[in-house]
């Protein structure tokens, strides 16, 4: 082996130790009663919405704007990615029970609920103020230098489309002193009347709205049920994801709903936008589905490497959710400079387009990597002491750090 090779051969193994070391360290600094399968859980969630926007969000570039599109309008066969990859009620699951158990911890501990709601509140909120002053400027910039209003309006909406989900999270941690006892079935009632009064009687379409409270209060309450300890038998797992996939199939075959659980555009009814019945069963689905994969979990972050990625997704949840699209779309900006790029600017109405477009997510994991270290720190900020919980959590000689861990 030549000279070359040698150290080639040391610096991958070098880097292979190194990972396994902080690995190491991450893994041995966790609190041993930690549940991994929570936080697994939110990784998965949130990655699963960052590929979703990526793969079926399209910026077509024509006649000197741009406008959205999607594949799924031109290909419904691939529906089943939406299927994949709306991961939101596995989030509100993930999110209702660590609400009711930090709820539950501060009470334990002393602490008054409007310090618990400001903490909680505050690491959520940090990260937003960066993606509005950016936009506002971006935006003023785009306008002031001759860009058609169309474009930077297409643009600004799918950068603070992020925004809506963190409004309905923050009023549902708001109400979850109220929630904590509240039984999932009562929102799924509320949610199947709405539905019922505009499509089956006719009834005014901003109703809908209600749904965007009591959709998601369906996930978030069964977290509550979580942490009451109702739904650790894997009987219950099973019943939500047959039941939601059941109901689901026959809402799609029989009653009219769409078969994507994401908005297609000019597809008409959305299931997202507001949700409906059928996004809501489907959710339960993917509620059942988490709780079965549970254990699985647990035994995979018991491993190093895994649990360290797990935990570094975790630290900078909101900084990858609120600025994925913002990649996208300076990516596809910076694209134009060379032309028309294929899976970039091109109409996603094609295999070659697909295969394109799956060339690109590592260039959006390229950008987005850029805005996650230009702007982590206001998420690492959110915490009193500029520090994430998730950071923190990594200190064991502090027991009192180590509880509060739990809590996230």
């Amino acid at each position: 082996m030549t000279d070359v090779g040698v150290r080639e051969v040391h610096g991958v193994r070098g880097v292979r130790h190194a990972v396994r070391r902080g690995a190491d360290r991450v893994g041995a600094a966790t609190p041993a009663d930690r549940d991994r399968a929570v936080d697994a859980l939110r990784a998965a969630a949130v990655l699963g919405v960052v590929l979703g926007h990526w793969l079926v969000t399209a910026l077509v570039a024509g006649s000197g704007t741009l406008r959205t599109a999607s594949p799924l309008q031109h290909m419904p066969w691939l529906t089943p990615v939406s299927w994949l990859f709306q991961t939101l009620a596995v989030f509100f699951l993930v999110g209702g029970h660590v609400a009711t158990r930090s709820l539950a911890s501060a009470r334990a501990r002393g602490i008054p609920y409007h310090r618990w709601l400001t903490a909680r509140l505050t690491r959520l909120f940090a990260p937003v103020a960066a993606v509005l002053g950016l936009w506002t400027v971006a935006a003023l910039a785009l306008l002031l230098s001759g860009a058609e209003f169309g474009t930077v309006r297409t643009l600004v909406k799918l950068a603070l489309s992020p925004l809506w989900f963190l409004v309905v999270f923050a009023a549902l941690t708001a109400a979850t002193p109220l929630l904590t006892r509240l039984n999932p079935l009562w929102p799924l009632a509320v949610v199947l009347h709405v539905d019922l009064l505009r499509f089956g009687l006719g009834g005014p379409s901003w109703l809908g709205w209600v749904n965007v409270a009591a959709g998601w209060l369906v996930p978030f309450t069964l977290g509550a049920a979580w942490t009451r300890g109702e739904l650790e038998r894997r009987r219950a797992g099973w019943i939500l994801l047959a039941g939601g996939a059941v109901v689901t199939a026959g809402l799609v075959a029989w009653a009219g709903y769409p078969a994507s659980m994401v908005g297609v555009p000019g597809g008409g009814m959305s299931n997202l936008d507001p949700p409906t019945l059928a996004v809501v069963t489907f959710g339960l689905a993917q509620c059942g589905l988490a709780l079965l994969l549970r254990e699985r979990l647990r035994r995979a972050t018991r491993r190093p490497v895994a649990w360290a990625a797990v935990a570094l997704v975790n630290l900078f949840a909101m900084t990858v959710f609120l600025w994925h699209q913002t990649a996208l779309m300076a990516t596809t900006a910076t694209g134009l400079l060379a032309g028309r790029l294929p899976g970039l600017h091109t109409p996603p109405d094609s295999l070659a387009w697909v295969g394109a477009r799956l060339l690109w997510l590592p260039v959006f994991a390229l950008a987005l990597a850029v805005c996650w270290a230009a702007f982590r720190s206001f998420q690492r900020g959110a915490g009193r002491d500029g520090r994430s919980r998730v950071v923190r959590a990594h200190r064991p000689s502090d027991r009192g750090t180590a509880a509060a861990a739990r809590d996230v």
